[in-house]
């Protein structure tokens, strides 16, 4: 046991685990974001606001229970430094991380307190195999640890490889996603609770789509996301 440890300290002198917002160290015990990030960064508290601006996107659009988001994006802040670790260097411990961490502050709001599934927005496969992850699904891995609620990856699919949301306005946003989602074996939401998730939440176009293919079969959506914008 003591030859693993100088082993493990010996790497990390070596090859420093870093924080991912910050870049600091990482000391013992903590994992993918240090504490003081985890202290610092700015959270919406969304989730405990059913009036919250994220929640407002979708009215009148589609009936969404409850809607949240775990921070603040801004160009240039922590968060963002968070995200494109996770969606282009392949930091999947990060997703993951803040899954757990908001996923234990989801427990002590009501408004998530009957969710059966927890279901990330699918990529295509095309692009799944490209990237050779979803992000969206570690940050679902990380909500389903500290909740206690399975992830279903295989009932909500994507049909369509729709090109990337970057600088869409609202509109191309919407018709690049209103028809691109599918559904398998819908008898298992039928009446369910489903917890959709995804990275961040800017215009609400493709939490739209999903929310939309998904209440056709009678399910009930509530949203949450790393990060609004």
């Amino acid at each position: 046991m003591y030859k693993v440890s100088f082993i493990s300290d010996f790497i990390n002198l070596c090859y420093p685990k870093l924080c991912a917002a910050c870049h600091n160290t990482l000391v013992k015990n903590e994992s993918a974001i240090c504490t003081a990030c985890i202290i610092h960064l700015p959270k919406t508290n969304y989730h405990l606001d059913t009036e919250n601006p994220l929640n407002k996107i979708f009215w009148g659009r589609v009936p969404i229970e409850m809607v949240a988001a775990y921070y603040f994006f801004n160009k240039g802040n922590k968060v963002q430094k968070l995200l494109h670790e996770l969606k282009y260097k392949g930091n999947k411990n990060v997703g993951e991380k803040i899954g757990v961490l908001f996923g234990y502050e989801l427990l002590n709001s009501s408004h998530f307190s009957t969710i059966d599934f927890i279901m990330p927005v699918p990529l295509h496969p095309k692009k799944l195999k490209k990237r050779g992850y979803n992000q969206s699904e570690w940050f679902a891995n990380g909500l389903s640890q500290s909740m206690n609620i399975p992830v279903s990856t295989t009932i909500l699919y994507r049909n369509t490889d729709s090109a990337t949301q970057t600088k869409k306005s609202r509109f191309n946003r919407w018709e690049n996603v209103a028809e691109i989602f599918g559904v398998n074996t819908p008898e298992l939401i039928t009446n369910k609770h489903i917890l959709l998730v995804d990275d961040v939440v800017t215009t609400g176009a493709t939490i739209e789509a999903c929310a939309k293919i998904l209440k056709e079969h009678y399910a009930k959506i509530s949203v949450v996301s790393i990060a609004c914008a």
